[in-house]
């Protein structure tokens, strides 16, 4: 399994709630002592990640050639770390020299926090050349000019499509707008005769597996951030017009039906995924589903694309977030860690060797076009996404995933029916986000 946690949607609770521990318990960041270039680093360092099974197993063939290439580090690795314990462990101060994420949404608040280091002094004094870093990564790994985190391989979102169910209901492509989804989603529905969902075109609730608000994004341009750093959400029409189309699937399916249908639904991590089991023709999901199919279900013959989306302009879009590696403030051998991450981040071999094993994208443009690189057509279409202008992030803040999280419980209640006023519902987000950044400072 992949994750331990879904890594957009069920960041909301553990992980805020650890991001408070670590900025009330971690002081000021001190400073590191910066050895000279070129020095070989020595002594021991500790890596803490999420990775399991298959993924992991890929990590730790490239950590071994991080062993060989410095022999006098000593590298102890700790596997399956979700982001709430390594956020609480540097709060208590006994956190790991490096740690990886599988979210963005910290950076924000360690930048701010002083939890990772920021890293522009060795990027400087090692001659690293950012710009060689896709733009979009750059974006999501610095707060505030500190740069307290490096991308460790991207995700792009994409399209999934069952092929073996659109040639049954007569379709030969994924759709490329919202109305098309709509209509998809209802032709290949299949429903029993007291109206049970016995199988969805398309799953339109938010909190299902990869449906989050930060991965419909794009299909719209929805903007999340004002310049200011205050909240855009209340005041965008693209999120009124993506959660009208999603609100009026919802009601064509009947938000009670859909609850009954996804409580029947497997793991998302699991064999029993629902694309994986055919409950589902469609869905929203990152490049790394590629194999996971390929491993628990390779007899389902499926397609990839682009996000659908509301204009003919914003063609080719998806949603970009990627695994963020820094140094905790509280390593005891930021050179080595430094050296440990510069391995895995700058250099073009070991990003593609990650790539190849793990499945995700590289964040460098010289391991992008690297020979090496694995790259069938259904990659590629992962890799367009990723460069494509029309494709999008969610922005670091000071106040972590805090914005999403409370855009998300809105969210429930738009769905559910429970809350019914759109435009009131987004205004109160945007007053209940803006107190909280205010409170961050």
């Amino acid at each position: 399994m992949r994750r331990l946690l879904n890594r957009r949607t069920a960041l909301v609770v553990g992980l805020a709630a650890a991001l408070a521990l670590a900025t009330a318990c971690t002081p000021a960041e001190a400073p590191k002592p910066i050895a000279t270039p070129g020095v070989e680093p020595t002594g021991a360092v500790e890596l803490w990640h999420f990775f399991t099974d298959r993924e992991a197993k890929a990590l730790d063939e490239t950590l071994a050639k991080f062993k060989a290439k410095y022999p006098k580090v000593t590298l102890t690795v700790k596997g399956g770390q979700d982001d709430a314990k390594v956020t609480t462990a540097i709060g208590a101060g006994t956190g790991p020299d490096v740690a990886i994420s599988y979210s963005t949404d910290i950076v924000g608040k360690f930048c701010a926090a002083g939890a990772w280091v920021d890293l522009n002094p060795y990027l400087q004094r090692d001659g690293v050349d950012l710009n060689s870093i896709a733009a979009v990564a750059r974006s999501y790994t610095e707060f505030r000019g500190k740069r307290c985190a490096m991308p460790f391989l991207a995700d792009a979102y994409g399209f999934y499509f069952n092929k073996a169910m659109f040639a049954e209901a007569g379709l030969t492509e994924a759709p490329k707008t919202l109305a098309e989804l709509s209509d998809m989603a209802k032709k290949l529905t299949k429903r029993s005769a007291d109206g049970t969902i016995e199988r969805a075109g398309f799953l339109p609730l938010f909190g299902f597996y990869e449906n989050s608000p930060s991965h419909f994004a794009p299909m719209v341009g929805a903007k999340w951030l004002n310049d200011d750093g205050t909240s855009a959400i209340g005041t965008d029409p693209a999120w009124k017009e993506l959660l009208t189309w999603q609100k009026e699937l919802v009601d064509w399916y009947g938000y009670d039906k859909l609850e009954k249908f996804r409580a029947s639904l497997g793991d998302e991590w699991s064999a029993d995924n629902a694309f994986h089991k055919g409950k589902i023709a469609m869905a929203v999901d990152g490049e790394w589903r590629m194999a996971f199919l390929k491993d628990q279900a390779p007899d389902v013959e499926f397609g990839v694309a682009p996000l659908p989306v509301n204009k003919a302009e914003r063609a080719g879009a998806g949603y970009i977030t990627g695994n963020v590696i820094g140094v905790s403030r509280t390593a005891r051998n930021p050179e080595a860690a430094w050296a440990l991450i510069k391995f895995l981040t700058t250099e073009t071999d070991t990003i593609v060797d990650l790539s190849n094993g793990i499945r995700n994208v590289p964040t460098t443009t010289a391991a992008l076009t690297s020979p090496r690189l694995t790259a069938d057509p259904l990659f590629k279409v992962f890799l367009d996404i990723f460069a494509n202008p029309n494709s999008g992030t969610t922005p670091p803040s000071g106040i972590g995933p805090g914005y999403q999280e409370t855009f998300s419980e809105f969210l429930q209640g738009w769905q559910s029916g429970t809350k019914k006023d759109l435009a009131a519902g987004l205004a109160d987000v945007d007053v209940r986000v803006d107190k909280m950044i205010k409170l961050a400072g």
